[in-house]
């Protein structure tokens, strides 16, 4: 076999490479995965916030439904609508989550975002946030889009955990936005009305199910010329571990997103 893939040289696997040597990286990946091992606490719920962009795509010519022994047929032709952004946020250990669609991904929107997700949570002491290092992912965004009141009273509902960089992978939101693509949005969506339907329609199947995150880490690695270990990776030696550990969700089969379907 591996003579094989010697003598196929054009052959290429994407990773997410981390960096090696970085003590930073480390320091920021063992807060995070810190924060997912904590026991479900309803007065200080770990929630995970992430985003993205959709392209909105007309047909331009009437799809052709299935028929036996048929797939349906769509042209190959079609006309950009537009974009839209997505800002999801999911509390992994609840098995929920809330998908809200925007015309735009400004400071503005995050900060109307993050208040509609505090908002959510009444009873909680703090809810313990994570989210990648997006420029508008900032606290100051709070500042940007509210009186100095409101941003002061969201940043003191919250207890704010950053991906390190190079490693939004660790934000278990992007997970769920994975699944989001290949259950509703790997197909034509014409408007942001449909996209706001379709997407409600797979949240609603999505917490209904109660469909969570799993992640299952590995054993401890002894620390280099120490007695003591770390339980991920040491910042001296290459992160040779980070992402050997498991990462699975449920209800990958949950129906798809149109509520027709």
């Amino acid at each position: 076999m591996l003579k094989r893939r010697l003598q196929e040289p054009w052959l290429r696997e994407q990773w997410v490479l981390p960096p090696a040597h970085n003590a930073e990286f480390v320091c920021a990946m063992e807060g995070v995965l810190d924060v997912y091992q904590r026991p479900y606490d309803p007065r200080r719920p770990v929630v995970t916030f992430d985003e993205t962009s959709r392209q909105l795509t007309k047909e331009t010519r009437t799809p052709v439904p299935a028929a036996p022994g048929r797939p349906a047929r769509v042209d190959y032709e079609y006309e950009r609508n537009g974009t839209a952004n997505l800002f999801l946020w999911f509390e992994p250990l609840a098995g929920r989550r809330h998908v809200k669609v925007t015309e735009r991904r400004t400071k503005c929107d995050f900060a109307v975002a993050v208040r509609e997700l505090v908002d959510g949570y009444p009873a909680a002491e703090k809810i313990v946030l994570v989210m990648d290092n997006l420029n508008t992912h900032k606290p100051a965004s709070f500042y940007e889009a509210f009186a100095p009141a409101e941003a002061r009273r969201l940043i003191e509902r919250l207890e704010i955990h950053d991906t390190p960089k190079h490693g939004s992978w660790l934000n278990m939101a992007e997970t769920e936005l994975s699944v989001l693509s290949r259950q509703c949005l790997d197909r034509r969506i014409p408007d942001r009305p449909t996209l706001e339907t379709e997407v409600a329609a797979w949240e609603q199947a999505r917490n209904t199910a109660h469909c969570k995150v799993d992640w299952q880490l590995p054993p401890p690695t002894p620390a280099p010329n120490s007695n003591a270990s770390t339980r991920h990776s040491s910042p001296v030696e290459p992160l040779g571990t980070i992402g050997s550990f498991k990462k699975t969700t449920g209800c990958q089969d949950s129906p798809r997103c149109s509520p027709t379907v």
